[in-house]
Formats: C-alpha cells, sequence, structure tokens
C-alpha cells in the first residue's frame, strides 16, 4: 500500500503540483490539502483516490501557481477619496493643525481603492485540478504495480517452501509414530525382563498415539490455504484483507502441528514454516 506519484502541469495559466503518498493502513484514510482557490474540489479528489486506492494512509498535496499572478482591476473611489480629503481639511481648520495629508495616507483609508477579479470558472478550475489529479495517481498506480509484481514474486516464494516444509513433516511423521513403537517396546522389554510382551497391546499404544500426533489433516488444509493465496495472486484485485485472515487461518494449522508432534524434527520443521509465514504477514501489510 505504499506508494507515491507527482504530476505537475500548466493548464489555462495556472501550474498544478498534485502529490500523492500513502502508507499501510487497514482501511482508506485519505486527507487532502488544497490551496483556497480550488478548495471547493476537495470531494472530488478524494473520490478520484478511492476509485484507485482501496486501502492505505493517504495523503494529497495540491498547489495551484499563476503564472504571472492573477490578473486585477484596481478603482479609486473618487467621490469616497473626496469626502476624506474634506473631512480632514475641516478637521485641520477646527483644530488649527497643519494639513500635511498625502497619497500614502489617503491611500491607507478604508475602501478608497477596490480590487475586482475576474470571476473564476470552476467548473473549468476543477476540470484542469481533476485532469492533473488523475496523472499523479496514474503515476501512483505504476509505482505500486513495480513492486506489486516484486511482491508477487516473493510472496509466491514463501509460500513455495512452505509447501515443501509441509511435505517434510507429511514424510515425518509415519517415522514419528514408528519410532514410538520400537521405544515403548524396547521399554517394555527392559521392564518386564523375560516375561512375554503383549504384542497387541504395543500395537494398540502406539496406534492410539498415532492418532493423538496425526498432523494429516492440518496439512491438507495448509496445501488447500497456500493454494488459495496463489488464486488470490493469479485473479489480482485487492486481496490484502483476504490474505490476513488466510495468513491466521494458516497460523492456526501451524500451531496445531507443533502442539500435536513432539518429535524434535518436526518441531523444527514447525519453526521454519512459523518463520515463513510470518515474513508473508509482513509482506501483506503492502498489499491492499
Amino acid at each position: 500500500m505504499t506508494g507515491y506519484g507527482r504530476s505537475v502541469e500548466t493548464r489555462s495559466g495556472r501550474e498544478f503540483t498534485v502529490e500523492v503518498r500513502s502508507v499501510n493502513n487497514r482501511y482508506l484514510d485519505c486527507s487532502v490539502r488544497l490551496p483556497r482557490l480550488v478548495a471547493f474540489g476537495e470531494d472530488a479528489v478524494k473520490q478520484a483516490v478511492k476509485n484507485t486506492i482501496s486501502r492505505g494512509k493517504v495523503d494529497v498535496y495540491v498547489s495551484v501557481r499563476s503564472e504571472g499572478g492573477e490578473q486585477g482591476t484596481v478603482t479609486l473611489n473618487t467621490a469616497l477619496a473626496e469626502g476624506y480629503l474634506a473631512a480632514m481639511r475641516q478637521m485641520a481648520e477646527t483644530f488649527g493643525l497643519e494639513n500635511d495629508v498625502k497619497v500614502s495616507d489617503l491611500s491607507r483609508l478604508p475602501e478608497v481603492f477596490s480590487v475586482d477579479k475576474p470571476e473564476v470558472d470552476e467548473e473549468a478550475l476543477l476540470s484542469d485540478l481533476m485532469a492533473v489529479t488523475n496523472e499523479a495517481l496514474a503515476g501512483y498506480d505504476a509505482m505500486r504495480t513495480t513492486e506489486g509484481a516484486a511482491l508477487d514474486h516473493d510472496l509466491r516464494s514463501r509460500g513455495a517452501r512452505i509447501l515443501e516444509l509441509v511435505g517434510q513433516v507429511e514424510r515425518q511423521s509415519p517415522k514419528t509414530v514408528s519410532d514410538y513403537h520400537a521405544r515403548l517396546e524396547a521399554k517394555l522389554r527392559e521392564v518386564l525382563a523375560n516375561t512375554s510382551i503383549d504384542e497387541s497391546r504395543i500395537l494398540t499404544e502406539a496406534a492410539i498415539f498415532a492418532d493423538k500426533v496425526a498432523v494429516d489433516e492440518e496439512t491438507v488444509r495448509l496445501r488447500s490455504h497456500l493454494n488459495q493465496m496463489n488464486t488470490m495472486l493469479d485473479n489480482g484485485g485487492a486481496v490484502g484483507r483476504k490474505l490476513d485472515f488466510l495468513l491466521q487461518e494458516m497460523n492456526r494449522e501451524a500451531n496445531t502441528i507443533g502442539s500435536k508432534c513432539t518429535d524434535v524434527a518436526v518441531a523444527r520443521i514447525v519453526v521454519d514454516i512459523k518463520a515463513e509465514l510470518e515474513k508473508i504477514r509482513e509482506q501483506v501489510q503492502n498489499v491492499e
């Protein structure tokens, strides 16, 4: 979900600069900063972001600079200025003061000058703003596409590694049961010495143990979840939240395998599986 896009373009005598930045976030949180001239376009910019981005903390910065400045007409309010001057002359005569009024003094009085700015065509201005905004979002999207390809490769490779580890667990599980069978028989022979051993009892105990440590269901589900992850990546789109949920399920299966297996070799494999799942979880935070 991290990304950056920027566009600078001169349209209708104004230079527009739009920057789009985003960092990871569970939901879409969009903040837009606009100059007063185009403040009315905030909702339109947010909608454009929403159409492009579905998850992340997004900040949009907009600046507008008019080439040569905004044109306006300054008009002298002659009648008002004459009124001020007449009042000042009267003040000087009444109080015996020097009439030292200067142009600079008169120009600072309220409403002596009026400034008329041309009306802004908000529709045209908004059109220009959105054109540059969409360019910035296109650049932002292109950057995410490049990073997304790298993420896709990393997630698939880690998923393939987990499948290898699951295969090791499946191959090790029968050996765990046979080793238990051998240890149980050896222990009974040691305890019972020359007394005959009930082979059926050993087989029963081994079967009970095998049922307790069986992880077939967990490994099957883990394989299924990994296949679902690859399918989501194949389909594309906003899959971050779905992958978050799927990872929770994969972690649950890995934890169950770890709790069932007493074999040291399997325990080490489970640790490796959980390490890969954690790396995938970290990467998924960057997926929209």
